[in-house]
């Protein structure tokens, strides 16, 4: 295993979520503070997958324009909860690797929400966004999963319902409940599901429809730049 994806793995399953921890404790909108320090985090494994070389501009000017498809994808469609800002951040991890999806999904959710209102969730969307761009990136490595339409949509629509919204669901959870049991939990998740539902729906479209040709012109961007020319993967 890469250390660029050793070092991912730390900042996903341990810095972040006690980051997170932390962050609900501190006073006053600290999730200003939480959502830099997370970034912050995110920039440890992205800068490490490089391992030798200089970042190129060309590489962080494409990743910024994906943050602003993903951006897009949130904003631009008026239907509520029917945004295809994951399948976005999904496709930026299947062509250039977990740690692009990664750092992707979390800037993206973070950067959105200026359009709408930012609160004490949105380290939690970061979090949620970010761990599944990298989890698109690891899936599509080497082969794992072929990269036919059909199977990016049901990988990301399984995805959205049993990973993403799960743990921006817990945001609500966590940030508006004091006592947690069978009530609270049901609260939560079972309204929650339903939401998630209608975005793993729009992942799906945007796959069967969108996906293939939009992850060839990714492929093409990076087949001629070099673009994150390590192995991606475990």
């Amino acid at each position: 295993m890469k250390r660029s994806n050793i070092a991912m793995l730390v900042v996903c399953l341990v810095l972040i979520p006690l980051t997170l921890y932390f962050g609900m404790k501190l006073p006053g909108r600290s999730y200003y503070i939480t959502g830099t320090a997370i970034i912050a985090e995110l920039m440890i494994p992205f800068f490490m997958a490089f391992e030798g070389r200089k970042v190129q501009a060309r590489e962080l000017v494409v990743l910024a324009v994906m943050c602003a498809l993903a951006i897009v994808g949130r904003v631009a469609i008026p239907i509520p909860h029917f945004k295809a800002i994951y399948a976005i951040i999904m496709l930026t991890g299947i062509a250039f690797g977990p740690e692009a999806g990664f750092i992707v999904g979390a800037v993206s959710a973070m950067a959105s929400n200026f359009f709408y209102q930012q609160g004490a969730y949105v380290p939690w969307q970061m979090f949620a966004y970010g761990i599944g761009g990298m989890l698109a990136g690891f899936a599509f490595a080497k082969g794992r999963l072929p990269k036919k339409p059909w199977i990016m949509a049901v990988f990301g629509f399984f995805t959205v319902i049993g990973l993403v919204g799960p743990i921006l669901d817990g945001a609500g959870l966590f940030l508006g409940f004091s006592v947690l049991n069978e009530n609270t939990f049901a609260t939560v998740f079972i309204p929650g599901l339903i939401v998630n539902c209608i975005q793993g729906s729009c992942t799906i479209l945007v796959m069967l429809f969108l996906g293939r040709p939009l992850l060839d012109k990714l492929d093409q961007i990076k087949l001629k730049y070099g673009m994150m020319e390590d192995e991606n993967g475990l």
